[in-house]
């Protein structure tokens, strides 16, 4: 087993076993964290008071996956630590805040990320810093073999339990729609990120009008959550509109002015998504920029509510890590696209798959997500003059998924 992960757990016992509030020895990177905060007087007053703006009502008490809040960055740490040799579990939808299926810390850090507090913390670039080095001792235990004991059926938490293939498929058959093995243990997948980053088997979702450029896809499978024209250079994106600020959202790219007045198309992931990236259009990679940034800061606008993140995309794609692919399409009138993935929370690892100067296909692989629900957007010149599908609109209505490489819209 890996040791740098593991370090101080309780040993011999499988992750699914492990107690949730462990006593043992805190991670080293729990141990930092915990430094920083007991050291500055700012981080001790704001993780303090975080814990005690959580209402005291039965509601909160409970995390919304159904386990006893935390109440104190103590119990927090501990929790993590445990988390750290644990994996996502599907769980039971049944005593789920609004049928979430969250990653853990995203779960445990709901009710406090709602708090005044809490936004204000979780904005803080020394504990983003923390929280990243705790966030990557998590993901190498998740692309370690160890981690795919929940990648089973014989678990009611588990990933391949006929309820959670249901919900992974749309009830089409797994084997049928992603490359894995069914006679193997844990379907062949060589650990939980393996899963997560599964692959569409070849023509499970074509490419809508692959030869007809002006045809422009979508390039994950995701829930449409904004299409907003018109988008202005800078914009006050915390107030309750969540409006778009160009200049942050690219974080001041040199590409940034010619998306001025321009369209953004946005839409969210679960954590039952598929979590690759495709090319939205045929053309040729300019460039790629990676932005550090939040993991799990939320609008100020927002109430206390279970999916503060998933309401937050707006919001959040202006502060959280995120890679930014700007394209230059064949269709003249698209010109440059960017396309922005959005690490939320615990998917803080945004990977690209392409290099600058190749070419793309529509349908092509850009990049993956790891680990976590994410979001992302499209942003488009304003001359590119896109009209999007009536069905794009029906699903932003309904909260229905746009299916990845299907069609979004037309350029003339």
């Amino acid at each position: 087993m890996r040791g740098s992960a593991i370090r101080g757990f309780e040993e011999g016992k499988p992750p699914s076993f492990r107690h949730d509030n462990p006593t043992g020895p805190l991670h080293p990177v729990l141990v930092d964290i915990e430094r920083t905060i007991e050291e500055d007087a700012s981080l001790f007053m704001g993780f303090h008071q975080m814990f005690k703006q959580i209402p005291d009502e039965p509601k909160f008490h409970f995390d919304p996956t159904g386990k006893p809040q935390v109440r104190s960055y103590k119990e927090m740490l501990h929790r993590i630590q445990a988390i750290l040799t644990q994996s996502p579990e599907f769980g039971d939808p049944s005593v789920l805040l609004e049928k979430m299926i969250p990653v853990p810390i995203n779960a445990m850090l709901n009710w406090p990320n709602n708090t005044p507090a809490g936004r204000h913390i979780f904005r803080h670039p020394v504990v983003n810093t923390h929280f990243k080095k705790i966030l990557d001792v998590w993901a190498e235990f998740l692309s370690s073999p160890e981690s795919r004991y929940i990648l089973t059926d014989n678990d009611p938490r588990g990933w391949f339990t006929p309820s959670a293939l249901a919900v992974l498929t749309g009830g089409e058959p797994f084997d049928s729609l992603f490359a894995c093995d069914r006679s193997q243990e844990h379907f062949g997948f060589a650990s939980w990120d393996d899963f997560f980053t599964r692959q569409f088997r070849p023509g499970a979702r074509p490419v809508a009008s692959p030869q007809d450029d002006s045809i422009v896809v979508s390039p994950c499978k995701a829930t449409p959550y904004k299409i907003s024209s018109n988008v202005q250079y800078q914009a006050e994106f915390w107030i309750k509109e969540q409006p778009y600020s160009i200049s942050h959202l690219l974080h001041s790219h040199s590409l940034t002015s010619l998306f001025i007045g321009g369209t953004v198309y946005q839409a969210g992931l679960s954590a039952t998504s598929y979590h690759r990236w495709h090319s939205p259009v045929s053309g040729q990679i300019i460039d790629i920029s990676h932005v550090p940034g939040t993991y799990y800061a939320t609008s100020p606008a927002l109430g206390f509510t279970s999916a503060a993140l998933g309401k937050s995309q707006g919001y959040i794609s202006h502060l959280a890590t995120r890679m930014i692919v700007f394209i230059r399409a064949v269709s003249e009138p698209l010109g440059v696209v960017a396309f922005v993935a959005v690490g939320m929370a615990a998917a803080s690892s945004c990977e690209a798959t392409v290099r600058v100067g190749e070419d793309v296909r529509k349908g092509d692989q850009l990049g993956m997500f790891h680990y976590g629900g994410s979001s992302f957007c499209l942003v488009f010149r304003r001359e590119s003059g896109i009209t999007f599908n009536e069905n794009v609109f029906q699903s932003l209505e309904g909260q229905k998924v746009v299916q990845v490489n299907s069609a979004l819209g037309l350029v003339l």
